[in-house]
């Protein structure tokens, strides 16, 4: 891999369950309400944590408020993207100030983590703005499990293929070529950020490098989360629906932080796993038994709390640091950088690094026949078309490992 250097809601209800090792599939019918695409994205002994999509079908909203039903022993620890609370057994999540207006037809999603004492059911039905979301009719004896998939689960059929603009073919041929000639182990490789989504099946473990000397406190941090979901998902949504990419979205979990020491985390609760001061770089290192760069295999013998609390990346956030790097093992860019941009659009150097993690090349000492663009350092600071369909070549390239 290489690493960078440089600035780097008529309505209709269809709620699919998908659980860790188990999908269960509510039927629809004609309704008032929404489209709630549920999904258990990692559930481990005493947790889980989700992704929630909600789909306006009705007409325009500028607020919502989606409320659900929870078991006795099931409580929400954290949320993102969406202002998630709980009383006894009642959970409602509010939007964000951000995604609360809802054209028909629009999605958005948040998610959350919670602890549970045995194994969580997702809820059975949902209510958006007050308004129950009837329809749906569940099959006799309630939701029922099916075999685990042996590959990754798919999505409805992709839209489109290959079929990149005419003025982009030569440049994207000219990249393409390039990686080969450069790359040395460009097919064999098999820790690409593809590789770790799919070994997965659709999400993504984070744990986060806190190198500095600075505290965070519990909004701090719950901020980084919600904004490192958020610029992750500006790649995964190039790829959904296109040309066999079989998840229309990737959760990205954060299961872990590394910190010097403990004082410098301003929260009590357990929603992450907590690693102190086991120093690797002259820098915090999450458990190497947990990491997938250590442990490419998929199996994490070794690892606390067992394979659900690995992480497939790091996020490592160090003081004072310039420009940024980015490689399968993650993304490195300044801590200050990233909390002062915490809230923007686009954190460009670090969307920049997250391309190198999907394989995407720098262009220090070339460039091909194209204007600016994100992985030209310097050039652009949001993704562009021609970003786009790099990161699309390189899965019309390497698909066919996955069985697509």
């Amino acid at each position: 891999m290489r690493r960078s250097t440089g600035g780097r809601l008529l309505l209709v209800l269809l709620t699919t369950c998908t659980a860790v090792g188990a999908t269960v599939t509510v039927a629809a019918a004609a309704a008032t309400g929404c489209r709630v695409d549920y999904t258990v994205a990692s559930q481990w002994g005493g947790g889980f944590t989700t992704n929630v999509q909600v789909t306006n079908l009705g007409d325009p909203v500028t607020a919502w408020r989606l409320a659900f039903a929870f078991r006795a022993d099931e409580r929400v620890t954290q949320g993102w993207n969406a202002t998630v609370s709980q009383s006894s057994t009642q959970v409602t999540a509010a939007n964000a100030s951000y995604n609360g207006s809802l054209a028909t037809g629009a999605a958005t999603s948040f998610g959350f983590q919670a602890s549970v004492s045995g194994t969580h059911t997702p809820p059975a039905s949902f209510a958006l703005n007050g308004t129950t979301c009837t329809g749906a009719s569940v099959p006799t004896g309630g939701p029922t499990a099916t075999t685990p998939p042996t590959t990754a689960p798919t999505t409805a059929p992709p839209a489109g293929g290959w079929n990149p603009p005419a003025n982009l073919v030569t440049a994207l041929n000219q990249v393409w070529q390039h990686e080969e000639s450069t790359y040395s182990d460009l097919y064999g490789f098999r820790n690409y950020g593809w590789d770790q989504i799919m070994a997965n099946r659709g999400y993504v473990n984070y744990c986060v490098r806190w190198d500095s000397s600075a505290r965070v406190t519990t909004a701090q941090r719950d901020a980084i989360h919600a904004a490192l979901r958020r610029q992750f998902k500006k790649w995964m949504d190039v790829m959904a629906g296109h040309n066999g990419w079989p998840y229309s979205d990737v959760a990205v979990n954060i299961v872990g932080w590394a910190v010097r020491e403990r004082a410098q985390l301003e929260w009590t609760d357990d929603s992450v796993d907590i690693y102190v001061n086991d120093i690797r770089e002259d820098a915090p290192q999450c458990s190497a038994p947990c990491g997938r760069f250590f442990n490419q295999s998929g199996s994490y013998p070794n690892c606390p709390g067992g394979a659900a609390h690995h992480y497939d990346q790091s996020l490592w956030l160090t003081a004072g640091f310039g420009g940024g790097a980015g490689g399968d093992w993650g993304q490195r860019v300044g801590s200050e950088y990233f909390l002062g941009a915490v809230n923007q659009d686009d954190i460009h150097i670090f969307l920049h690094e997250v391309g190198h993690t999907f394989g995407l090349d720098d262009f220090y000492d070339w460039s091909p026949d194209v204007g600016g663009f994100l992985m030209k350092a310097g050039s652009a600071t949001q993704i562009t078309e021609f970003d786009r369909w790099m990161l699309r070549d390189w899965w019309r390239h390497l698909k066919s490992r996955y069985g697509y």
